[in-house]
């Protein structure tokens, strides 16, 4: 790793704009509560422990109410009026991260269990390598319906393919993403602003920028979780009463 690598500033993007329907509530799903507090407030103090010089925080649906809950957290806003997809709700952080220099951390507002080390071994990966993007990624028993994450040789992320665009050798594969991501601020919102939404649901999805990392002949790359269920993204009550329970057998130190 270059010192110049080693030395450069922090900053984290988390995702927060989406309404989360599956919860069959009123309340936007990054405010129910986990363990006594909503659970994006986990992500936000994740950031904050990593070192995350600027936080910008995506919001949405019930924007007011996320930015009451997350007070005196020195965040930063950006708004996504409308939900056109994840390369969309990165694109709204933009203006925010224009002057910033380093590396930029994707995180999401409803996955509550990572722990620093995991962040830290992912920043060390993409740093190590030069990438210009790296995905954590795991390696569950059933991969389901999780995107496949297709690699060379040298282990540089060709792509990644949804389940039900997958081919039946890529639906063989058992390494999927994550959903979180770390990218050098210049190459995200270069390669963000290049990707169209000609797709089915006529949404811009992030995971097409290692397609265009690839065609710029950029370095990619992926972190394996050790344990999957640290990247488990909470989507219903049962995901919720799940996660709470293992906040408290197994993450107790984060509560």
């Amino acid at each position: 790793m270059t010192e110049l690598r080693r030395k450069q500033e922090l900053a984290a993007i988390i995702l927060a704009a989406g309404k989360g329907t599956r919860m069959n509530s009123d309340l936007v799903k990054v405010l129910h509560p986990l363990c006594g507090r909503p659970m994006i407030w986990y992500v936000t103090a994740l950031a904050h422990r990593l070192g995350a010089s600027k936080t910008i925080v995506v919001v949405g649906h019930q924007a007011q109410k996320v930015m009451e809950a997350l007070e005196g957290q020195n965040l930063i806003y950006a708004f996504q009026e409308q939900q056109l997809g994840s390369a969309h709700a990165v694109q709204q952080a933009r203006h925010d991260l224009r002057n910033f220099a380093g590396d930029v951390l994707i995180l999401c507002g409803d996955v509550p269990l990572l722990r620093p080390a995991t962040l830290e071994a992912l920043l060390e990966r993409h740093r190590s390598r030069g990438a210009a993007i790296t995905v954590m990624t795991a390696l569950p028993d059933d991969p389901a319906s999780y995107g496949r994450v297709v690699k060379s040789e040298a282990g540089d992320v060709l792509r990644i393919v949804e389940a039900r665009d997958a081919s039946p050798e890529e639906r063989q594969i058992r390494e999927i993403n994550t959903g979180i991501y770390c990218a050098e601020r210049e190459f995200l919102f270069d390669a963000v602003g290049k990707i169209g939404n000609t797709n089915a649901q006529g949404e811009y999805y992030f995971t097409d920028i290692f397609e265009i990392a690839v065609r710029d002949q950029r370095k990619t790359g992926a972190c394996v979780l050790d344990d999957p269920e640290e990247a488990m993204g909470i989507n219903t009550v049962d995901d919720l009463r799940r996660a709470e329970q293992m906040m408290k057998t197994r993450w107790h130190d984060t509560i």
